[in-house]
């Protein structure tokens, strides 16, 4: 397997990046955007195509790490999911909750952000599982 595979990389960015659709756009717009403390007049200002553009920029970057990552290591199916959720749990969960917490952010959006990452690194995980078969 490469190091870097251009097809799963941005498949596995693509699933990311479609669990935050849902995750954000119809599952939890609302509680998040209470949690957030911010009003329909701020959600509607900034540049959208840039938001989401970096958005998929940075899913693209977490997708490279961990397909290099199982490019190196060649693990089972099983272990590749245990790897994705793992690097959730791990890693992301813990930095964005340092950070909430000096920014005194609510617990409902640390929960809601968390199973953002956790649901997105799972369906990431997926599409690397199938990659590889």
């Amino acid at each position: 397997m490469n190091d870097f595979a251009l097809w799963p990389v941005l498949a596995g960015a693509a699933a990311f990046f479609a669990v935050g659709a849902l995750w954000y756009g119809v599952l939890f717009s609302k509680p998040w955007q209470r949690a957030a403390g911010l009003s329909n007049t701020q959600l509607r200002e900034g540049n959208m195509a840039v938001i989401f553009g970096l958005t998929l920029a940075f899913e693209m970057l977490i997708a490279m790490v961990l397909w290099h990552l199982l490019a190196r290591t060649d693990p089972p199916p099983h272990v590749v999911m245990m790897m994705a959720v793992g690097f959730a749990v791990g890693v992301m969960i813990p930095a964005i909750g340092i950070n909430y917490l000096y920014l005194r952010k609510p617990l409902a959006l640390f929960l809601i952000d968390a199973g953002h990452f956790i649901t997105g690194m799972a369906a990431m995980g997926g599409v690397f599982v199938w990659f590889r078969s």
